[in-house]
């Protein structure tokens, strides 16, 4: 069995862990998070932790042990403590602004861009040109924070678009005379 499924998750105070046939649901302060196992994956519940367990027959089933086991971990963490990224938006009039169910972003195109925010992800903005995407499931929050991202890039020569806060840009030279 892969290293990583070996080690168990440890279920901290509060939270619970439900076993079905073929998912594992983890209850917190935050909320709850399902997560469908793979054929021949199995999750044992010892006291206070959570084992991945997988079946010698089938090919492959190390790496599944293995990725079922950070899924696992990921969702404990989030329903204790939860996940959050962090953008910034590096522009002259680059901006944003939340409007019930939706951000709208102004990134210096002709037009307003509104994302519409996704079930389960909550967006903040303290100041117009940061972003604060917040939520209990770590591959949503950073699906939603890539997909901002993703409307307009930082681009290489001036460092302008909607980056990560932890993201640092490097500069090209720009084109010499």
């Amino acid at each position: 069995m892969s290293r990583v499924a070996k080690k168990p998750v440890d279920l901290p105070q509060g939270v619970s862990a439900t076993i079905g046939a073929d998912s594992v649901t983890v209850k917190g302060a935050k909320g709850s998070l399902t997560l469908a196992l793979k054929s021949g994956i199995k999750v044992v519940q010892q006291e206070k932790h959570l084992e991945v367990q997988a079946s010698s027959g089938a090919e492959g089933l190390n790496a599944i042990a293995g990725a079922t086991r950070a899924h696992l971990a990921n969702m404990v963490m989030g329903v204790t403590k939860g996940y959050e990224k962090k953008l910034e938006l590096v522009g002259v009039g680059y901006r944003a602004a939340v409007q019930a169910k939706s951000l709208t972003l102004t990134l210096g195109f002709s037009h307003l861009i509104n994302y519409a925010i996704p079930e389960g992800v909550t967006i903040e903005t303290p100041s117009q040109t940061e972003i604060v995407v917040k939520g209990i499931d770590r591959q949503r929050v950073g699906q939603t924070a890539a997909e901002i991202r993703g409307f307009r890039p930082p681009e290489p020569y001036k460092g302008k678009g909607v980056k990560y806060s932890d993201e640092k840009i490097s500069l090209k030279e720009a084109k010499k005379k």
